[in-house]
C-alpha cells in the first residue's frame, strides 16, 4: 500500500569500555557552529503568530543553501573524523559488511534470475543461471552505471516469455525512476525509455508486448526535488514505440490526489488498478478487461472505506485481501461481473493475529502473520481450509513467496537481528523447504541473543519490545544502548538483520526496538492510535520504553542513545524535545520535523491523513504542540545530536533537517556552558532517502555516526 511513501542502527569494533570517570560532554573547547542568517518571517495560523526564521534554508538548491550546507559539512566532517575510535569502526564496519547476498530467484523458462552481490558492491548485478544451480551469467550491473555507485538498480520485471527485463533506474537517490528495457536474448537495451516514473508498480502484457506505468507530468526544471506529485496517470507503453506515443489508461482530472497502481493478473487479463490517496490505508480498486480492444476502467470496489489488496484471481473471480470488517485482515472473494457487497464470500477469517501479507503459487495461499512483531506463515488451500503451517528457524521476519500462479516451486527468506537473510526454496508437491543460499559472515550468532518482552506505556498499554545483546549481558544499569523506533504510516517493525547493527552489539553495546503505536503490528485499531490527534502515544510509547530500560538497569540516562529514521526521525526530534534529560545522544536521521510546512513539498501532502495539517485550526494545535523544529527551547540541556540527510532526498526534503539543525545549534548557543554537547548535521551528496544507496556510503555514514555515538556516550577503546 500507500504507506510506503513515508517509510525505513548500526556499530562495530571490539569490545565496549566505559571510560572512568568520562564525561558525557566535549573533551575540547565547544564547537564553532556557522553562522545562519535568520528572516523577519512570521506566519499567521488561525489567529497565532508563529516565527519561521530559517525558512530560506527550505530552498536547498539555492547557492546560499549550499555555501551553508558545505559549511556545515566541513565542521561535521573534521568532527567526525578526529574521533579516535573511527578508524577501528569502519574498519570491522567493512568486515562485517563484506558478505555475499542474493535476492528472490525468478524463474523464466528454466532460467533463474536474481541478485547477488560479492559483499562490498555498492549495487546488486542481476545474474542468470540455467537451472538453479547452474553457472552464474552476469545480465546487468548496475555498478557500471556511475563512477560513484549513486545510479542505483530499482524495481526490475521480467516479461512472461522471458525475452525481456524492464528495470528501473534511480539517479543519486531520488524517488524518480527511469524505466528501460533489456533484449535478454541479444543483451542489448532497446530504445525505449520512459521517465518521471515514481510510485508505481509495473505489468508486463500477456503477449509481453509491453507495460503499464504510472508517472507523473514532467516537473519544471527547477522543482524536481522539492515540487508537489499531484495528478498521477496510468499508461500503458507498446515496445518499439516512444514514450510520447504511449496510450493513457487511467487519469482523473477531477481529483489531483488520487494516485494510481497497475498490475496486470497472471492470467493476462485483467489490469488491475490500486486508486490511493495519501498515505491513508484506505483505497479503492478499478479493473480492465485486456480481452477487450477499448480498454474500459470497471469499478470493482469504491468509497475509500477500508484496505483492499488484490492477491490473485480464478477467471473473473478476485481474491482480495481487506481489513473492511475486519480490523486484523482477511481474505475476501469478489467476482467482477456481480461485484455488490453482498455478494462477496469470506475464503480466509479473521485471526487473532494481523495478516501482513498473502500470496497465492498454485492452490496454495502462503499467509504471513504478525505475532507480536514476529512473523509466522501459515498455509490454506483455495477454498480457504487450513494446510498447516511452514516451520521457521525462530522468531523473525519471513519474506518471499512470489512467482506464477502455475510455478511448482516458490522462494522466501527469514532473518532477525542476529541472523543475515537466508533464502529458502519451498518445492510445493513436498511441502518441503530447503536452504538455497545461507551467507557467511564474519561473526558467530550464537554468541548472541534476543529477547522479546513487554512494558506498560503511560495510559496502561502493553507494547512488545525486542532486545538484542551479547549473551552474558549483566544488568548492571550501564549498558550502552541504542533505543530505536519508528511508529506511524501502519507499517510494522519486525528483526531483520543489519551490518551496522551486528556490529554495535558486537562490540557489547544493547539494541532495543519497541513496536510503537502507529504501526500495524496490531491492526488497524493500533495504527490509529498513534496518528492524527492521538500522535502523542507514539511519543509517550517510546518514552516508557526508555524508561522500562532504565528501570530494568539495562542502561541508564547517560548511557542511552536513540534513533529513528523518516518518520523515526520526527519520533527522535519530538521525543528529544519533549524529554532531553532521559538521553545522552540523539540520531534523527531524514525526519520530518517541521510539521507546520511538510505538506508543502514533494509527497508531503499525502502524510496529511497521518498526521493533519496545519490549515486545519484543531489539527494546527496538535501539530505544533509536538513540532520538533518549534519545540526546542533556549537554555535546555539538549543531549548530543547527529543529524542526517541527504541533499536529493524527494521523500522527507532536507529543508526539514536544514531548519532543525540550525535552530538546535542557535539554542545550544544559549545552554549552560557545562552541557553544550555537539549538535552536528551529516548531508550526504548524490543520495536520497534510503534506497539504492552505495554500501560504501552505508558504511561511512555508519562510521561517522558510531564513532559519534562512542564520543557521545563517554566511551572508550580497552
Amino acid at each position: 500500500m500507500v504507506r510506503r511513501l513515508l517509510t525505513t542502527g548500526w556499530f562495530g569494533l571490539m569490545a565496549l569500555t566505559v571510560a572512568h570517570g568520562a564525561t558525557l560532554g566535549l573533551a575540547q573547547e565547544p564547537l564553532a557552529y556557522p553562522q545562519t542568517r535568520q528572516q523577519d518571517i512570521t506566519d499567521d495560523y488561525h489567529g497565532q503568530q508563529v516565527r519561521d526564521p530559517y525558512r530560506w534554508l527550505e530552498d536547498v538548491e539555492s547557492p546560499e543553501t549550499a555555501q551553508w550546507v558545505a559549511a556545515q559539512n566541513k565542521l561535521t566532517f573534521g568532527f567526525l573524523q578526529s574521533l579516535p575510535q573511527r578508524p577501528a569502526i569502519h574498519g570491522r564496519l567493512t568486515e562485517l559488511w563484506n558478505y555475499e547476498r542474493f535476492g528472490h530467484p525468478v524463474e523464466r523458462a528454466g532460467s533463474y534470475y536474481y541478485t547477488h552481490n560479492n559483499g562490498l558492491q555498492n549495487q546488486s548485478p542481476i545474474y542468470r543461471s540455467v537451472g538453479l544451480h547452474g553457472e552464474r551469467q552476469l545480465v546487468l550491473d548496475p555498478n557500471t552505471l556511475s563512477t560513484d555507485g549513486t545510479v542505483a538498480l530499482g524495481e526490475w520485471k521480467l516479461s512472461d516469455d522471458g525475452r525481456y527485463l524492464a528495470y528501473s533506474l534511480a539517479d543519486g537517490g531520488s524517488d524518480w525512476r527511469t524505466w528501460k528495457v533489456r533484449d535478454l536474448q541479444t543483451g542489448i537495451d532497446l530504445a525505449d525509455e520512459v521517465r518521471w516514473v515514481k510510485f508505481s508498480e509495473f505489468g508486463w502484457t500477456g503477449d509481453s508486448g509491453g507495460f503499464f506505468y504510472s508517472r507523473y507530468d514532467q516537473p519544471k526544471a527547477d522543482a524536481a526535488l522539492t515540487g508537489t506529485n499531484y495528478f498521477q496517470k496510468v499508461y500503458y507503453h507498446r515496445l518499439g514505440t516512444p514514450q510520447s506515443a504511449d496510450r493513457l489508461v487511467v487519469a482523473r482530472a477531477d481529483q489531483p490526489e488520487w494516485g494510481f497502481r497497475g498490475t496486470v493478473t497472471d492470467d493476462g487479463r485483467y489490469l488491475i488498478v490500486e486508486v490511493w490517496r495519501g498515505t491513508e490505508n484506505k483505497n479503492q480498486l478499478f479493473f480492465v478487461d485486456l480481452h477487450i480492444d477499448d480498454w474500459r476502467v470497471e469499478e470493482l470496489v469504491t468509497g475509500f472505506d477500508a484496505e483492499y489488496v488484490f492477491v490473485g484471481n480464478d477467471g473473473s473471480r478476485f481474491f482480495i485481501l481487506t481489513d473492511n470488517a475486519a480490523d486484523r485482515r482477511r481474505l475476501m472473494a469478489i467476482d467482477a461481473r456481480t461485484p455488490q457487497r453482498d455478494r462477496w464470500q469470506e475464503v480466509i477469517p479473521q485471526a487473532a493475529e494481523t495478516i501482513s501479507a498473502i500470496s497465492l503459487i498454485q492452490d496454495t495461499f502462503f499467509v504471513t502473520y504478525l505475532k507480536d512483531a514476529c512473523h509466522e506463515v501459515r498455509l490454506f488451500d483455495i477454498s480457504g481450509q487450513s494446510r498447516g503451517a511452514l516451520k521457521l528457524p525462530g522468531l523473525g521476519t519471513v519474506s518471499g513467496f512470489e512467482g506464477k500462479r502455475s510455478a511448482t516451486e516458490t522462494f522466501y527468506s527469514f532473518t532477525n537481528y542476529v541472523t543475515p537473510p537466508t533464502e529458502y526454496r519451498y518445492e510445493l508437491a513436498t511441502g518441503q523447504s530447503t536452504v538455497w543460499q545461507a551467507p557467511q559472515v564474519a561473526f558467530r550468532p550464537e554468541d548472541f541473543q534476543t529477547e522479546r518482552v513487554f512494558y506498560t506505556s503511560r495510559d496502561g498499554t502493553r507494547v512488545p519490545l525486542i532486545i538484542s545483546s551479547k549473551k552474558g549481558m549483566r544488568a548492571s544499569g550501564d549498558n550502552p544502548t541504542l533505543l530505536y523506533g519508528y511508529g506511524g504510516f501502519d507499517i510494522s517493525i519486525t528483526p531483520s538483520y543489519s551490518p551496522a547493527n551486528l556490529a554495535w552489539l558486537d562490540l557489547g553495546g544493547v539494541l532495543a526496538v519497541p513496536n510503537l503505536r502507529g504501526g500495524g503490528e496490531y491492526g488497524r485499531p493500533w495504527h490509529e492510535a498513534g496518528m492524527l490527534e492521538r500522535k502523542q502515544n507514539v511519543f509517550d510509547d517510546f518514552i516508557a520504553a526508555a524508561e522500562y530500560l532504565i528501570d530494568q538497569r539495562i542502561t541508564s540516562s547517560r548511557r542511552l542513545a536513540i534513533s529513528g529514521r523518516s518518520n523515526g526521525g520526527l519520533l527522535v526530534g519530538a521525543t528529544m524535545a519533549q524529554r532531553p534529560e532521559l538521553f545522552a545522544a540523539a540520531l534523527p536521521a531524514v525526519g520530518v520535523m517541521d510539521m507546520l510546512r511538510f505538506h508543502k513539498f514533494t509527497i508531503g501532502w499525502a502524510w496529511v491523513n497521518e498526521y493533519g495539517s496545519s490549515e486545519d485550526p484543531a489539527q494546527f494545535k496538535t501539530l505544533l504542540g509536538y513540532s520538533p523544529l518549534h519545540n526546542l527551547r533556549a537554555g535546555v540541556c539538549y543531549p548530543a545530536t547527529l543529524i542526517t540527510t541527504a541533499d536529493r532526498d524527494d521523500r522527507v526534503v532536507p529543508g526539514h533537517s536544514f531548519k532543525f539543525a540550525a535552530r538546535l545549534q542557535e539554542v545550544q548557543r544559549q545552554a549552560p556552558a557545562d552541557c553544550r554537547q555537539p549538535v552536528l548535521i551529516r548531508v550526504e551528496t548524490r543520495a536520497g532517502h534510503g534506497a539504492g544507496t552505495p554500501v560504501a556510503k552505508l558504511i561511512d555514514t555508519a562510521a561517522d555516526t558510531w564513532a559519534f555515538l562512542f564520543h557521545a556516550l563517554g566511551l572508550s577503546q580497552p
